[in-house]
């Protein structure tokens, strides 16, 4: 259950967790980018607020957080349904399934994880049938990794030439998730990978948009030094799903 409202306590608890945390992060995007000769506001942090109460959400607004991601529809719902459409710029980061598609496309402002043509045309009929676009990435598995979903490398500029063909349907750029490995170079290897398909894509059609969405709280330097443009980060803002300690 989401509750009625914030709870005073929860929200303070909340907001003097991001007060230390926001920073640091803000700090290691910042120098990241820097390394890489990126300008620091080429990098948006979606902060990701599953798992975790409204209170995080009110606190993330409060601290000038506008882009948050959830993992599930329903918790979406219920967040979006509590504080309203506009309060924020809502992310759907979790793999969506068909029969919840139309709430996924009504909600997020940005569906991260279209992983299957499937999926991407029943969006696309939604989007025909409501007379606009469903904003989408497509997601590529980059690391070749069977656990993990996503369009397969070795056809993503074929598969998502087509998404971006189709109408009713916005790709605005790409998506993959690393292996979750201490290595640098395999890192490096799947963020890497996405670029260069991200920029093979962007030299036949324009109808595919500038958007990288990779790298999370662990990885995030090696994601912006391949040219992430946005970082999904929930730990290192929030702490563990279940409230702050």
């Amino acid at each position: 259950m989401l509750g009625r409202g914030p709870s005073a306590t929860a929200t303070e608890t909340y907001a003097t967790r991001l007060e230390h945390t926001l920073p640091v992060v803000r700090e290691r995007v910042e120098r990241a980018a820097h390394a890489a000769g990126r300008a620091v506001g080429s990098v948006r942090i979606v902060a990701v607020t599953k798992g975790h109460p409204l209170d995080a959400v009110d606190a993330a607004l409060a601290a000038g957080l506008r882009d948050l991601g959830e993992n599930r529809v329903e918790e979406l719902e219920g967040k979006v349904l509590a504080r309203g459409r506009e309060a924020a710029t809502w992310h759907m980061i979790g793999h969506v399934q068909g029969r919840k598609a139309r709430q996924a496309a009504e909600l997020a402002h940005l569906i991260h994880s279209v992983d299957s043509e499937r999926l991407a045309d029943r969006l696309a009929r939604i989007g025909t049938e409501d007379a606009t676009e469903v904003r989408v990435l497509a997601q590529v598995n980059t690391s070749a990794e069977s656990s993990k979903g996503g369009f397969e490398r070795e056809k993503a500029v074929e598969s998502v030439h087509r998404l971006a063909e189709l109408p009713g349907l916005k790709v605005e750029g790409l998506m993959t998730m690393a292996p979750l490995v201490d290595d640098e170079a395999l890192l490096h290897a799947a963020f890497r990978r996405l670029r260069e398909i991200h920029e093979n894509l962007r030299r036949v059609t324009a109808r595919v948009g500038a958007e990288l969405s990779m790298g999370m709280t662990n990885d995030l330097e090696i994601a912006i030094q391949e040219g992430s443009t946005m970082i999904r980060i929930g730990t290192a803002l929030f702490g563990e799903r279940g409230g702050p300690a």
